[in-house]
């Protein structure tokens, strides 16, 4: 039992290790140099191939790992714990982005720190936004879910599409408030996930596509790359980035991803300061859910195949499509 413990707490460590600081860091506030794409030759070059497989086989090894994980008393535990503020997962949403919008407004930002507050009316309208989320009624909440889309939508037209998905997530925060005391409320959270998820691996796909952005970061803010060349830090990055959407996504360890991706959280806006807690005001948040939440509501797509080896292929293969997809989709219109 002793080795079981040692077991989850060395694969925690490792994770938090293992997650470079320009993971979460979003390369679009920080750069000071213009995006230029890349080849992609450059992208697929064999180390990421390579990396990419290693990766694949991790990822397919670990949710039969898992199962041991759990089992220790003391995981059972803190399970059970944090199951009784399931409850509460709704108002944490509620009022954690009525405080994330307060945030963005004395910094006179909306939804991220690019998006710059202009007009008057967009003060009135982050300022109505926050008043029906703090009052304690379903209703307003709605109100503010529609009025919050409709703000999404303007900074959608002005930005393009392309550009706001990097911000994904905001759709299905407002979805999960939106449908709140309707039929449709289970289908919230799992929506959460999956916009959270799929926006961090969008995220990350930039750092391939555009990594001199990325390396600019690197060198001017002394980010440590533990013993890498800068070139191979950032590809390595920007996969845990990926794989951590990845897994939200699949549903496995989102207790655990909330937890170590909090605490990195912690550390980059000691490196990079305001912008970095405006801008991840919101995913604070998110990831707060995620650590009371586990997967109560979520049955993982790997549960359908019921061998080992076919929920080892599954995985493998699974997480090589969605990784091609995403880098071909973001590469063409880029």
């Amino acid at each position: 039992m002793l080795q079981h413990k040692k077991a989850l707490l060395t694969f925690i460590v490792a994770l938090m290790i293992a997650t470079p600081i320009t993971t979460i860091a979003h390369v679009k506030w920080f750069a000071e140099v213009d995006p230029i794409k890349v080849p992609i030759e450059e992208i697929l070059s064999p180390f990421f191939i390579t990396f990419a497989l290693v990766v694949a086989i991790i990822l397919a090894i670990l949710p039969q790992v898992m199962d041991y994980l759990l089992k220790i008393p003391y995981a059972t535990k803190l399970d059970e714990f944090l199951n009784g503020f399931r409850k509460y997962s709704r108002y944490i949403l509620k009022y954690g982005t009525a405080l994330a919008f307060i945030i963005q407004l004395v910094s006179g930002t909306m939804f991220a720190p690019e998006f710059v507050i202009t007009d008057t009316w967009q003060t009135i309208i982050m300022g109505l936004i926050i008043l029906c989320l703090l009052i304690p009624s379903h209703y307003s909440t709605k109100v503010a879910a529609v009025v919050m889309l409709g703000l999404f939508i303007t900074v959608w037209i002005d930005f393009g599409w392309f550009y706001m998905l990097d911000y994904g997530f905001y759709i299905a925060i407002i979805f999960v408030l939106l449908i709140g005391k309707t039929k449709l409320e289970g289908w919230g959270f799992p929506f959460l996930y999956l916009g959270t998820g799929l926006s961090l691996c969008w995220v990350a796909v930039e750092k391939w596509v555009y990594p001199g952005m990325t390396l600019d970061i690197v060198v001017n803010h002394g980010v440590p790359t533990f013993g890498f060349e800068p070139e191979i830090f950032i590809v390595m990055a920007a996969f845990v980035e990926f794989v951590v959407g990845y897994l939200l996504v699949v549903g496995i360890l989102n207790r655990i991803l909330g937890l170590v991706v909090t605490v990195i959280f912690i550390l980059t806006s000691m490196l990079f300061g305001v912008t970095e807690i405006i801008g991840h005001a919101m995913i604070h948040i998110v990831l707060l859910i995620f650590i009371v939440e586990g997967v109560s509501f979520y049955q993982p797509p790997i549960k359908i195949h019921k061998t080992k080896m076919d929920q080892f292929v599954f995985v493998f293969l699974n997480f090589i499509f969605v990784l091609a997809t995403f880098i071909l989709i973001y590469y063409r219109f880029a």
